[in-house]
């Protein structure tokens, strides 16, 4: 299914040919173009002179979710592989998406999404070792595996288990795909239809995927080439905050933190996709984070030595301290594990790093982690830097004491890309 506005012609039929040159023809079915009401009608009509190319036109301009649908409902096979339409398929692309799905119908499957330069058409290879990621405000992006998830891949043609897709290219099984609801149809133009159906995805059933064995290239373009009838900005909030309604439970609130212009906007009625969710018994958005690897556990290390807690006998909550990395496991090194999670804060269990004053040398402290108001305790990670997000200073060391009983204390400072105090490893398990 290959949906389009006004897409170059010769694009177009750049997609196409890959298509049918590089993949078995038994296991084409058809090839279903919607032209989503572009300019020229022959856009269409001329490219199903093509075998096993058909052609759907709007009769009015609908968006890419309800073209997406419409294609996907007079599709004849029984495995549906969504396309963008300015594309160019790899050799042997599509078996390895298709063996993915016949081993579970649960699992919705994207290539590895190579780039095609956007001024000269060449074809780029992109790295393998990426997954899909997003922040609060709900704009996807790549994010590198870490050197830990990349130690365990020791075949590098095994799937990648990714939170989110990027939308454009994916392969999921009709019944499933009808099972879960399809596409928000009420979603306009383009726009956040992918956390739409990734969390959907996850929440009720089923699994995400990047498989390395399949390449597709894609036009990665600066602009849209077409008009949003209402305005690019205002409908990307629109479908952004119908997804947060339906799916993000109290999490929303980082979305809308995020993105403040959000509060208050009509976003439609979304009933049936709340009476959808209760039907499927999907879970919360708390066991998405929890479950779909949206945090990271492990030490934080400074050259040898690690980020450790320990009791102390005047004080009634855990101090901090820098202390020679424990590698085996043990009692011991559960106090140089941390997680960092999906809304920012690094914590070991119910305590949290903490910040309560925002100047220059400000200790940093263990205190009861808070789930929301909590902006003394939401961390960022910036190259080797750990950033206090409120106060914009870097975790940092200061020696305190004289040379013989001297000791770290932690504390935050201004950012310094010089500063070898101020330089952190995050080595993630």
């Amino acid at each position: 299914v290959i949906t389009f506005h006004n897409e170059a012609r010769s694009t177009l039929l750049r997609t196409i040919r890959s298509v049918m040159n590089r993949t078995p023809v038994h296991l084409i079915h058809e090839i279903i173009l919607v032209d989503d009401f572009s300019d020229d009608p022959d856009d269409c009509r001329l490219l199903a002179k093509l075998p096993k190319v058909k052609c759907l036109r709007n009769r009015q301009r609908e968006g890419l979710i309800r073209s997406r649908i419409q294609g996907a409902d007079v599709a004849q096979a029984g495995v549906l592989t969504f396309l963008d339409s300015h594309c160019e398929v790899n050799k042997d692309w599509l078996l390895p998406l298709l063996q993915r799905i016949k081993e579970d119908p649960t699992r919705v499957v994207s290539p590895v999404i190579d780039i095609i330069n956007l001024d000269t058409f060449a074809y780029v290879a992109a790295s393998s070792d990426l997954r899909g990621g997003f922040d609060w405000s709900l704009h996807f992006k790549w994010e590198q595996l870490s050197p830990e998830q990349k130690a365990k891949r020791l075949d590098p043609t095994k799937p990648i288990k990714t939170p989110i897709i990027a939308g454009g290219l994916f392969v999921i099984d009709k019944a499933w795909f009808n099972h879960l609801g399809k596409y928000d149809n009420a979603m306009d133009i383009w726009g956040g239809e992918n956390f739409e159906i990734s969390f959907r995805v996850w929440m009720c059933g089923g699994s995400l995927e990047i498989i390395p064995c399949s390449r597709v290239g894609h036009v990665f373009r600066k602009k849209h080439p077409y008009v949003f009838p209402e305005g690019n900005a205002n409908t990307y909030i629109k479908n952004t905050k119908r997804t947060a309604e339906v799916w993000m439970d109290e999490f929303k609130q980082y979305y809308y933190a995020a993105r403040p212009a959000a509060q208050g906007r009509p976003y439609g009625n979304i009933q049936s996709r709340v009476e959808l969710r209760k039907r499927l018994k999907c879970h919360s958005f708390k066991w998405y984070l929890d479950n779909e690897l949206l945090y990271q556990t492990g030490m934080i290390r400074q050259r040898q030595s690690c980020l450790e807690s320990h009791k102390s006998e005047d004080q009634e909550l855990p101090i901090l301290s820098l202390n020679p990395c424990i590698t085996s496991k043990g009692t011991s090194a559960i106090a140089q594990e941390w997680t960092y999670t999906y809304n920012h804060q690094v914590r070991q269990q119910q305590l949290c790093l903490s910040v309560y004053t925002l100047f220059p040398g400000s200790p940093v402290l263990l205190s009861p982690c808070k789930e929301s108001d909590n902006k003394q305790q939401q961390w960022g990670k910036v190259g080797s830097h750990l950033e206090h997000i409120a106060s914009r200073f870097c975790l940092d060391t200061e020696t305190v004491g004289d040379t013989n009983e001297s000791t770290k204390e932690l504390v935050i400072n201004p950012c310094e890309s010089t500063a070898m105090s101020q330089r952190w490893d995050m080595v993630m398990s």
